[in-house]
């Protein structure tokens, strides 16, 4: 034996690899520097909503992870918009780390519920940004979202 049959074969290219674990501050540095990009998806909420891109980089500089998607590599950040001087609307922003030196704004929106994280399916429904009201079923109990 040459010993080739007990050294590590390398993964199948359709092989899915392992998520990456990151945290919102080791995105920060990347979004400081200006590597991100932020989707048309968050524009639109943007405009219909009337937050800027500054808004969604302060949230990402100074905001708070609320929520870890890891199987997504996507993180959801709390922030907050200031309306006036004793005013402030919160901001949640979705971001996805799947890219090593890149950060890229899924989405960014004012939540209706700001102090409860959005479920997956509050997520889809605002990443369809069709305004339409989804219902969905929890436990058998029927609720609006």
């Amino acid at each position: 034996m040459t010993g080739r049959d007990d050294a590590p074969r390398p993964a199948p290219p359709h092989a899915k690899r392992k998520p990456r674990r990151r945290v919102l501050e080791d995105l920060r540095p990347l979004v400081r520097d200006g590597k991100y990009r932020i989707a048309r998806h968050a524009v639109r909420h943007a405009a219909a909503e009337g937050f800027t891109e500054h808004d969604i980089v302060a949230t990402i500089l100074h905001g708070r992870e609320l929520v870890r998607y890891l199987e997504d590599e996507r993180l959801l950040v709390l922030g907050w918009v200031p309306v006036s001087s004793e005013v402030k609307l919160p901001l949640h922003v979705v971001l996805e780390f799947s890219k090593p030196r890149f950060v890229d704004v899924v989405t960014a929106f004012i939540p209706r519920d700001p102090h409860r994280a959005p479920s997956r399916a509050r997520l889809a429904d605002v990443l369809r940004y069709d305004e339409h009201e989804t219902i969905i079923e929890r436990q058998g109990a029927r609720q609006d979202v």
